[in-house]
């Protein structure tokens, strides 16, 4: 019997265009992905996609299933929400949590454009469980958390947002601003700017500095992005951001360089949980910050 799962898995194949991408978004492995795929083909005796192609296409039998996913899961969707609805009275809703200092300037459009939509509905955006928020989530105390860190569970639902970017923001007459890339030993016994994060919780030092055994100089934290920036302005350290708060360095004098030649990349999830009667509002959300998201990272 066909299953929902696999209408999901097709859809997200068709999004994507490639296993491994498909595998990312439905929160699975690339392995778990393809038995899938396999478990479905053999059920229907009939492949659903061209082994190799680029871009990826779909035989005339995973092409007649896609239409089936199409029309059939926005109908569950819609008819999961409405009867949650009936028993929810939070279904109209919307507790965000953040897991990111920085988040908040860039979420601003998100938010007009939801509140555009959904002129009744109540959206409530914090980053008070800011070291706890999946499990303020799992409890009930918020609806959707954005993090970077997903961590697997039966409980959580993670949707794949998009990639970002994290880079070395420094002053532009500071000794390494010149440089295309840093690799982690120049920067050993540097003065550090951050958010106030613990040093072993920030992706820079712990993905970065930390597998090469590198230490940086003492950790200087601010609140506000804005006097952050200005801090490096002022060489009183360098600083790891996603490159959407570099936007905000307008005006100072400041540049970035890629962590690695390969540049440090993170991603972005929505976690929610599966059986949040919310459910409209919240892919709603997902859907307004994935593409204000792209945007920023130019890829729409």
């Amino acid at each position: 019997m066909i299953e929902l799962r696999h209408l999901r898995t097709l859809m997200a194949l068709k999004e994507s265009g490639s296993l491994a991408a498909a595998a990312k978004k439905r929160f699975v492995t690339q392995s778990a992905l393809s038995h899938q795929i396999k478990e479905l083909e053999t059920r229907i005796n009939s492949p659903v996609f061209v082994r190799k192609s680029k871009p990826l296409s779909f035989t005339q039998e995973g092409s007649r299933l896609l239409h089936l996913a199409e029309e059939i899961l926005p109908r569950v969707m819609e008819t999961e929400t409405d009867l949650k609805r009936g028993l929810d009275p939070d279904s109209n809703r919307l507790r965000v949590g953040i897991e990111c200092h920085s988040c908040f300037r860039w979420l601003m459009p998100v938010m007009e454009a939801f509140r555009d939509q959904y002129p009744h509905a109540e959206l409530d955006i914090s980053s008070r469980h800011l070291f706890d928020s999946l499990n303020a989530l799992e409890t009930g105390e918020l609806d959707i958390v954005l993090t970077s860190d997903p961590v697997p569970g039966h409980t959580l639902a993670y949707q794949h947002l998009f990639d970002f970017e994290v880079k070395l923001v420094v002053a532009k007459d500071h000794p390494l601003a010149s440089l295309p890339y840093v690799v982690p030993q120049q920067l050993a016994g540097q003065p550090l700017i951050s958010y106030p994060v613990p040093l072993e919780r920030l992706d820079f030092y712990r993905l970065f500095l930390e597998p090469a055994g590198i230490e940086p100089g003492p950790q200087k934290c601010s609140d506000l992005t804005s006097v952050l920036l200005q801090r490096i302005a002022c060489q009183e350290g360098v600083a790891a951001l996603p490159n959407w708060s570099i936007s905000e360095a307008q005006g100072l004098s400041l540049t970035s360089l890629k962590l690695g030649i390969e540049g440090l990349k993170r991603p972005l999830f929505g976690a929610y949980r599966r059986d949040a009667g919310a459910s409209r509002l919240i892919q709603h959300w997902l859907e307004l910050v994935a593409g204000e998201g792209l945007a920023r990272q130019g890829n729409r």
